[in-house]
């Protein structure tokens, strides 16, 4: 008896010693092939878009293509639970925001991933502003001139956003909780279509980061109002910010980052963060985001830690926004 046992624990550790050679492997030789980056928005939008840009950065430092994988639906987590399913052999990553990785805990309660258990961090993408926008045709001709018009015509008005859970959405929240309205929520597939949709005028108004909004407010197709920011934003010198606009306490930041399945062997997830650092220190990469209004970070904000830090921070900020918004 003791000589079968000895030998299931025997084939046990050879089977763990083989398993933790095939893995070192593996990340030796890694990447063998092209890599998917799902963007968890349709194409177009602002996460696509930065996406894109740092994942061309990316393939000329890792030597195989990061290609973009657009999974939409539910306010982005329908591709963030595809990314947390795949297997973890840094073959599948995410570009993942502040919706699908800090909000979303507060707004699904029956959520299929932890942000935090279930993926690990590789690095921080970059920061991008948020601004007020509304069709161009609306009469308000400034912030508080907004609000008023919010008021006057609240059983009207309605909002475009991404889905539940996505930056729109969760940044627009707290604005309509401080100016006291509820209008009517029209959801869009992501922010590329719901920006559209203000463009045309089919809808009144919406929250949107910089790198979609400065391209639409620069060619004067719709209006804004603010951005939450301390100092205005280079790309918009002529929007002012939240505080000069008369709103201080409207300061959401929204941010983008990538992501890699819980389990992804240490070596590949260093491998991934280096190609990303290299893809933001690029000139082309970095002068695209920078022209788009983006905030690049800086190398104290870089890698795995400082983003497991900051996702775990922000979730706990929005699960108490969210919540306290929900209660009145």
């Amino acid at each position: 008896m003791k000589t079968i046992r000895r030998l299931v624990l025997a084939a046990g550790a050879l089977a763990a010693t083989l398993a933790s050679i095939n893995v070192h492997a593996n990340a030796q030789y890694y990447p063998t092939r092209p890599i998917v980056m799902i963007v968890p928005f349709a194409a177009g939008g602002p996460v696509d878009v930065m996406a894109r840009t740092v994942a061309e950065g990316m393939s000329r430092f890792i030597g195989k293509p990061v290609v973009i994988e657009n999974v939409v639906g539910a306010g982005g987590t329908t591709g963030a639970t595809r990314a947390m399913r795949a297997a973890a052999d840094g073959y599948t990553i995410i570009a993942g925001h502040m919706g699908t990785h800090a909000a979303a805990v507060a707004l699904y309660p029956n959520l299929a991933y932890d942000p935090v258990k279930d993926f690990e961090p590789i690095g921080l993408l970059a920061s991008t502003s948020v601004l007020v926008l509304a069709r161009k045709d609306l009469p308000a001709r400034n912030l508080q001139e907004f609000v008023r018009y919010l008021k006057d015509n609240s059983a009207k008005v309605n909002m475009a956003h991404a889905g539940i859970g996505s930056s729109s959405h969760v940044t627009c929240l707290p604005l309509n909780q401080a100016i006291g309205v509820k209008p009517t929520m029209i959801p869009f597939s992501g922010t590329g279509p719901a920006m559209n949709a203000l463009v045309a005028g089919q809808v009144d108004y919406m929250c949107d980061v910089i790198t979609n909004a400065a391209p639409q407010v620069q060619g004067g197709t719709i209006k804004a109002y603010a951005i939450a920011m301390p100092k205005r934003n280079p790309a918009l010198p002529d929007v002012p910010t939240a505080a000069e606009a008369g709103m201080p306490s409207f300061d959401p930041t929204s941010w983008v980052a990538v992501f890699a399945p819980k389990g992804t062997a240490g070596a590949i997830r260093d491998k991934l963060s280096v190609a990303l650092d290299k893809a933001l220190d690029d000139p082309a990469v970095r002068k695209r985001l920078t022209e788009l209004g983006n905030d690049i970070p800086e190398s104290g904000q870089r890698g795995a830690r400082p983003l497991g830090d900051l996702v775990r921070s922000e979730s706990a900020r929005w699960s108490a926004a969210l919540s306290k918004a929900a209660s009145e």
